[in-house]
């Protein structure tokens, strides 16, 4: 049976400029026995932090735990349950939602529980498989908004040219994303790289502190793999996205001035409106996504290369501002996805925003489709 460690008597030390303790105790003395093989010598140096530190970890955790589970929860349910909503791109966005509720369903339980006895206590399997369901659900976010960032750049650049998404294309999709997303994330249950306790001892994730080659090239090729590989694919589609977008509006203005009109209003402008705000929301989601996930990226790296002292709370606050990514897709698509908003409102009238109605009424009512398919009447 797991003891947990005792009530900290703080009594005998003075607290120090850095938010941490004189005297000789450091963040570590708390690690259960079991746990200590898994802890770099690194974090020895760093005094335990304040106790207040703790408490405002645990909450902002759990509050945004409670919004992503019934944020996402609420995307998964009206997609699937909204016959409109049910189209071969909305299950990238189903899928999206469905890791982020798994993200913080798996993570933030976990995390108040440690904040709470300031140590991680729950086991060294416990603290791996966290590390790994970070990685997991991390992955699966980041392939998964590039596979949407793809489905964009084929409905807009390519437009009656490019090949319809079928159903059978997006399970393939959702399928290559978790297969890959799974291969990398058990590689350190296999000795390319471990999970361990990082920070302030509350969280687990990858090793980046380990000096020997083998485990830091665990974090060079997994970040290429993961994060730039999607960044410079996500970055090729929008920026034809973005050209093809400004190329029709110019051709547009363009036409509208040799008739002598305003604008050129018809049911495929409204249409390609449609999908370029769609891209806009796209590019949003993505956007907060990797401004979530840098801090994390560059911690992992500071620690493989060595380049500047790593602290536990400046650790352990990047990696909650990364899991925080799994808060923000829910409201970007409540805020901004017509259809969605309209379903909201139909299924949960005191959640929608009152002028939903009105925004739906101006805009396509296939919004969320691929070209190929025809707006509803």
């Amino acid at each position: 049976m797991t003891v947990l460690p005792n009530e900290p008597h703080f009594s005998a030390y003075q607290w120090g400029s850095g938010g941490g303790m004189g005297g000789n105790i450091t963040v570590v003395d708390k690690v259960l026995p079991e746990m200590m093989h898994m802890v770099d010598t690194y974090w020895y140096q760093f005094p335990p932090m304040n106790p207040l530190w703790h408490g405002l970890l645990g909450f902002v955790i759990g509050v945004l735990g409670v919004i992503s589970v019934l944020g996402n929860g609420m995307v998964v349910y009206i997609f699937c349950s909204t016959k409109g909503l049910r189209t071969p791109s909305n299950l990238l966005v189903v899928n999206l939602a469905f890791s982020d509720f798994l993200m913080m369903l798996a993570m933030s339980p976990a995390m108040v529980i440690n904040c709470y006895y300031e140590t991680w206590v729950l086991g060294p399997l416990m603290c791996e498989l966290y590390g790994m369901a970070g990685s997991l659900f991390g992955c699966g976010s980041i392939w998964t908004m590039t596979m949407i960032a793809l489905d964009r750049y084929n409905v807009i650049v390519k437009g009656l040219s490019a090949k319809p998404m079928t159903n059978k294309t997006a399970a393939l999709r959702i399928l290559f994303v978790w297969v890959t997303s799974i291969a990398w994330t058990i590689m350190p249950f296999f000795g390319w790289n471990r999970y361990v306790p990082e920070g302030n001892m509350t969280a687990c994730g990858t090793d980046y502190l380990t000096k020997t080659w083998q485990s830091r090239s665990y974090i060079l090729v997994y970040s290429f793999f993961v994060y730039f590989a999607p960044l410079f694919t996500i970055i090729y589609s929008y920026f034809f996205i973005v050209q093809a977008v400004s190329a029709h509006e110019k051709a547009m203005r363009e036409q509208a001035k040799k008739m002598n009109v305003a604008s050129l209003r018809s049911a495929e402008n409204a249409n390609t409106s449609a999908e370029c705000k769609l891209a806009k929301v796209a590019l949003m989601t993505i956007s907060l996504w990797f401004f979530a996930w840098t801090p994390y990226l560059v911690i992992n790296y500071t620690g493989i290369f060595e380049s500047a002292k790593i602290s536990p709370l400046a650790t352990i606050w990047s990696s909650l501002f990364a899991k925080a990514n799994a808060v923000y897709n829910p409201i970007v698509y409540g805020i901004s996805h017509p259809r969605y908003r309209a379903a909201l409102q139909q299924k949960f009238p005191s959640l929608a925003c009152a002028n939903a109605a009105d925004d739906t009424s101006s805009v396509a009512s296939g919004v969320t489709t691929c070209t190929e398919e025809k707006p509803s009447a």
